[in-house]
Formats: structure tokens, sequence, C-alpha cells
């Protein structure tokens, strides 16, 4: 991966090309390259989107403006999120993929700031904020957004005032697919929701999306980077349920789970049975694959062993145990409803 990142040499004053564009504010450069560059939603937010967030209230105060300045060979990226990046800077973002001229700036920091996964520890920032003050940006970015006019997506009309569940989808081969995703819309349908399938296609817009997401009382998917999307929900309260495969208990917390909590939403962890995976089609119980994967992954993490529980295990998950947690979700969700509408 970071052979797709370019290397810059910083230079003070002369010697140098004469300067075509001289600007007065700093410039912020990185690169979206690596694991950005795998269209992987999780990695655009955790390894791009939230570590500029994290630098821009680190490095800058409040009333200091900045140049952003991409680089890499990931143009799709910055047309991509084009209008969260735009928020950080109330200049013409500059892609020197894009751009030949030599720009002057009076400082310039190089590189993003990260706090770990999904993570914003203000303890660690000059200018503190967290997670909520992320999404307020989310919000203000794309929560005013009308639906373009060649979108994607039908906006859809709720007939009934029913808790709204997101139903984060999987499909083909990647792993974590829920293989009996029809019987579990049937089932939220059955407990009283009204349920939309959540997997938008690369091409969609993030204000569709968020516009998709955003007024949901209740989401529900397997660890994956779809539950990204959790950073779109509207407020407080409202409820997410990450199905958790085996082996894949911590990853699910740091990933999703503590920054769930941390948005003030209520969250339930669903950690499947063996019976659950399709890991018990391929392994013998007493495998450690099977019997205890924590004890395998102390041995060894590595991409091999990785996976094996993110790309070979789907789940088919048990419906009668599943629907006690839809059962409590569609309670919390009601509550939340009577309260915030």
């Amino acid at each position: 991966m970071t052979a797709q990142i370019n290397n810059f040499t910083l230079t003070s004053g002369p010697p140098g090309p004469p300067c075509m564009v001289q600007h007065n504010a700093p410039a912020l450069l990185f690169s979206p390259s690596g694991r950005l560059c795998t269209r992987n939603f999780f990695h655009a937010f955790n390894d791009g989107l939230i570590p500029l967030f994290i630098t821009v209230h680190t490095i800058f105060p409040d009333d200091q403006d900045r140049v952003l300045v991409i680089s890499g060979s990931c143009d799709w990226w910055a047309r991509k999120y084009m209008d969260l990046l735009q928020s950080f800077s109330k200049h013409r973002i500059i892609t020197l993929g894009n751009d030949t001229a030599t720009h002057c700036f009076p400082s310039a920091t190089v590189g993003l700031v990260g706090h770990g996964f999904m993570a914003i520890q203000s303890n660690l920032m000059a200018n503190p904020k967290t997670l909520m003050n992320f999404h307020a940006l989310l919000e203000k970015t794309y929560g005013q957004k009308r639906y373009p006019r060649n979108s994607h997506f039908t906006p859809i009309v709720f007939s009934k005032p029913r808790p709204r569940l997101a139903l984060a989808s999987r499909s083909g081969g990647i792993g974590r697919v829920i293989s009996n995703q029809a019987e579990l819309r049937q089932v939220a349908e059955e407990e009283g929701f009204e349920v939309i399938e959540l997997e938008p296609k690369f091409e969609t817009s993030l204000s569709e999306t968020y516009k998709l997401v955003n007024p949901s009382h209740v989401m529900v998917g397997v660890h994956g980077a779809a539950l990204t999307h959790l950073l779109f929900l509207l407020r407080p309260g409202s409820v997410v349920i990450q199905v958790v495969p085996l082996g894949l208990q911590w990853t699910s917390e740091v990933c999703f789970g503590k920054p769930a909590k941390e948005m003030g939403l209520e969250y339930m962890e669903y950690e499947i049975g063996v019976e659950e995976s399709s890991l018990v089609e391929k392994y013998e119980r007493d495998n450690l694959v099977i019997k205890d994967p924590m004890a395998l992954q102390k041995k060894q993490w590595s991409t091999e062993i990785m996976n094996i529980y993110l790309k070979e295990q789907n789940v088919k998950l048990d419906m009668v145990r599943f629907r006690k947690y839809l059962k409590t979700a569609y309670e919390k969700a009601k509550k939340f409803m009577e309260k915030e509408g």
C-alpha cells in the first residue's frame, strides 16, 4: 500500500521555481492512498476523513483557515467526498495530479493525525472535539441537501408511523454475508419495523445515502464497512445492533461498538453461536478456529488467519434468538419516537 503514496521534498525559500500562485493561508497536505484506494467505506472515514477532522482541530486554531492540498493516485476519492472535504476550507481544494502550477504557502503541515479505530480523543487535541462534533459536521454538510435530480435512490415515504430499521446488507463473495437476510427482514417487519435495505453503490453520493440512513431509528448489520453509516444516524438514542461473527469480538467492539456508545447511540451486540457460522461446515469443532478463535489469533494474527474470519465466514442467524433482540430494539425505538418523533 505504501508504494501508492507519493514522496515530497519540502523547501523553504530559494532555490526553486517562481511562485505561480501565492497563498496567504497555510497548506495541509495529505495523500488519500493506501487503504483509501480500496474504495472501502470504513477506511474512507477511519483512515481519511476522521483523521482530517482531528488534524484540522489539532494543528489549526478555530479562526485560522487552511488550504487542503491532496496528492495521490485516487482522484475519485476527492471527487466522491468533495462536499465534506470542502467544509474544512473556504479555499478551492488543490489536487496535485490535476494542477501543474507552482503554489507557495507561508507554512505547510504534511500528513494526518489519527487516534485509532473510529476514534477522536479530545484530550489529545488543542481544540477538543468528539465524534458528536464530527457527526454535526456531517449533518451540516449533508443534512440540508435535497436529492439530486439524477438520484439513484427514490426518497422513501413511510405510510405509517412505524420505527424505521436500516438493514446494512452485504452480498457476493466478500464474506460475512447474512445468508437468511430475507427471513431477517420478514421477522423485523413482523415485529413492527418499516425496513429499508442499505447497500449503496459506489457511485451513490453521500448526500443520498445520508438521506436514507439519517431518519432511521434502528440500524442492523453484521460487522463490516456498512456499519460505518452509524455516523449518519440523526440523534442520540437511535439503536444499533451489530452482529458479531466468530473471532471478531475485539474488532467489532473497537470499530463500531465503542464509537456507537460514544455517540450516545443505544448499542446492542449480537454475538453469534457456532451453529450460526458457516465455518462449522469447513472446520472440526475441536479446531482452534472454532473452539477458541482468540487463542488462535494470539498465536498468529496473519493475513491468512484474518481472512478465515473476515472473508471465508458467512452468518445464518438463529431467528428465534435474534427476534428477541429485534423486540428489544422495537421497544426502544417506540419510546424514542414518542419522545423525539
